[in-house]
C-alpha cells in the first residue's frame, strides 16, 4: 500500500527582521543531514525568507531534489475561536482580528489541508515530502491528523527545525509518527522558538 510521508519542520531560528541567524543556519544544516538518509522527493517552503533560507540549507544535503515555494505554507492563524470556544489564556492574542482576517486564515488552512494531506492511490509509489513552514501551520496539520476540535491547534508549538512526521495511507486514518523531534540538534541548538520559561 502506497504511503505519503510528510516531514514538517519549522524554519531555523530567525532575527527580528525574519532572517535566519547563524544558529538558524546550523539548525537547518543539521536537519538537512538527517533528512539526507531518506528518499525525499520534494522540499516545499513558505514564501517568507526564514523558511526559504531554511529550505535552501536543507536542500544542500538533498542533491537533485526539487525545492519550491508553496503559498499554503505561509505563517498564518488557521482558526480564530468564537467567544464560547476561547481559552481564557488566549483571549488577548486574538484582539483586533476581524471577521475578514479570520476567514482568510480559515481559507489558507483549508488549502493547506487540501494540498498536502491526501493519501496516494494504492498503485502510486510512496511519496516523501518536506514542508518547511511555521509553528501555526504545523499545529493545524497535527490537529487535523488527530481529528481534534479546531481550537486544539492552540498551544501545539514547535521548536526551530523540530521535525514532525505524518503518514497518509489510502483507506486508513493518518498517523502522527513523531512530533517536534529535535534529536538532530545538539543541546545548545534545541528549544529555540519557545519562551525561555517553557524550555526544559
Amino acid at each position: 500500500m502506497a504511503v505519503r510521508y510528510l516531514y514538517l519542520a519549522r524554519h531555523g531560528a530567525a532575527d527580528a527582521f525574519g532572517e535566519l541567524t547563524d544558529v538558524g543556519h546550523q539548525q537547518a544544516d543539521l536537519l538537512g543531514r538527517r533528512l539526507a538518509r531518506l528518499p525525499i522527493d520534494a522540499v516545499w517552503h513558505s514564501v517568507l525568507p526564514r523558511a526559504a533560507a531554511s529550505a535552501r540549507e536543507i536542500a544542500k544535503h538533498l542533491p537533485d531534489v526539487p525545492v519550491a515555494e508553496a503559498a499554503e505554507l505561509i505563517d498564518h492563524v488557521p482558526y480564530v475561536p468564537t467567544g464560547d470556544e476561547m481559552p481564557r489564556s488566549w483571549a488577548g492574542f486574538f484582539d483586533g482580528y476581524d471577521e475578514a482576517e479570520a476567514a482568510a486564515g480559515t481559507r489558507i488552512a483549508q488549502a493547506l489541508v487540501g494540498r498536502f494531506t491526501t493519501a496516494p492511490e494504492r498503485t502510486e509509489p510512496d511519496s516523501h515530502q518536506v514542508l518547511v513552514t511555521h509553528a501555526y501551520p504545523i499545529a493545524w496539520l497535527v490537529r487535523h491528523v488527530l481529528a481534534a476540535p479546531p481550537t486544539r491547534w492552540l498551544g501545539l508549538d514547535s521548536a526551530n527545525t523540530g521535525l514532525t512526521v505524518i503518514e497518509y495511507r489510502a483507506g486508513l486514518s493518518p498517523t502522527l509518527v513523531m512530533f517536534n523531534d529535535q534529536s538532530h540538534l545538539s543541546g545548545d541548538l534545541r528549544w529555540t522558538g519557545f519562551r525561555s520559561a517553557a524550555r526544559p
